[in-house]
C-alpha cells in the first residue's frame, strides 16, 4: 500500500481528494492536514510514502513545509499540487526537493500514475511544467554543445528517450511511443542517469540541456 499525506488549506478539496484516492486499491490515505505546520506532525506520526503539498496555504506555506520534510523525513515524497503555475512556484518547489509538479486540473489518471511514480522515488512533472523548467534551465545554462566532454556519450536511442523524459511523459508512455517494454525503458534510463553522473530523471533532464544533447 502507498501510504499518501493531503494537505490543503481548502477543507472540501481534501475530502474530495480522499474520496478520490480511496477507490484505488494500493493506497491509503493516513491523513490530511490544513497547513504546511499540521502536515509535519503528521508526516512523523504516519509516515507517508507520499505528500500531496498545497502551496499556499496559513501559518506555514507549502514551499517551507517540503524543505524541512524533506530534512527529517527524506524517505516520504512531496508532490506540489496547486492551482499556481508561476515560473518561481515552479522552480522554488522542485529546489524545496518536490519530486512532482501537478495542477489541480489533472485527470484522476495522471494523479494516480504520479503517486505511484513518486512512491519509487521517480520524478512527475505537468508537461507544461517540464517545459517551463527545461526552458529556464536551457537559457541559464552555458553556452555551447559540451557533449563532446561526455565520457560516455549517449546513444541515439537513450536521447530520444531524455526526449520524451522532459516532455514530461512517464517509462510506461514511453514504451507505448517506442513499442519496447517498460523494463527496457528503464534499463536505458539506468544507463542514461550513469553516463551523464546524475542521480534521478530530473536532473538527467537538467544536464542533457546544459550539454545540448536535447538540441539535437
Amino acid at each position: 500500500m502507498i501510504k499518501i499525506l493531503i494537505v490543503d488549506d481548502q477543507s472540501l478539496f481534501r475530502e474530495g481528494l480522499n474520496t478520490l484516492l480511496s477507490v484505488q486499491t494500493d493506497f491509503s490515505v493516513v491523513g490530511e492536514a490544513a497547513n504546511g505546520e499540521e502536515s509535519l506532525r503528521m508526516a512523523i506520526q504516519f509516515q507517508p510514502d507520499v505528500v500531496l503539498m498545497d502551496l499556499r496555504m496559513p501559518i506555514m506555506d507549502g514551499i517551507t513545509a517540503t524543505q524541512r520534510l524533506r530534512n527529517i523525513l527524506p524517505q516520504s515524497k512531496v508532490i506540489v499540487l496547486t492551482t499556481f503555475d508561476e515560473d518561481k512556484d515552479i522552480y522554488d518547489g522542485l529546489r524545496a526537493g518536490a519530486v512532482g509538479y501537478l495542477l489541480k486540473d489533472v485527470s484522476s489518471e495522471k494523479l494516480y500514475e504520479a503517486i505511484r511514480a513518486a512512491a519509487k522515488g521517480e520524478y512527475f512533472l505537468h508537461p507544461a511544467v517540464t517545459a517551463k523548467v527545461v526552458a529556464e534551465y536551457s537559457r541559464i545554462s552555458r553556452i555551447g554543445d559540451l557533449e563532446s566532454s561526455l565520457e560516455n556519450p549517449l546513444s541515439a536511442r537513450e536521447i530520444e528517450i531524455l526526449k520524451l523524459v522532459a516532455s514530461g511523459k512517464s517509462n510506461k508512455e514511453i514504451a507505448d511511443i517506442l513499442v519496447i517494454a517498460e523494463g527496457t525503458v528503464k534499463n536505458h534510463l539506468s544507463n542514461i542517469l550513469s553516463k551523464l553522473g546524475v542521480k534521478d530523471r530530473m536532473q538527467a533532464v537538467f544536464k542533457a540541456t546544459e550539454f545540448g544533447i536535447l538540441r539535437k
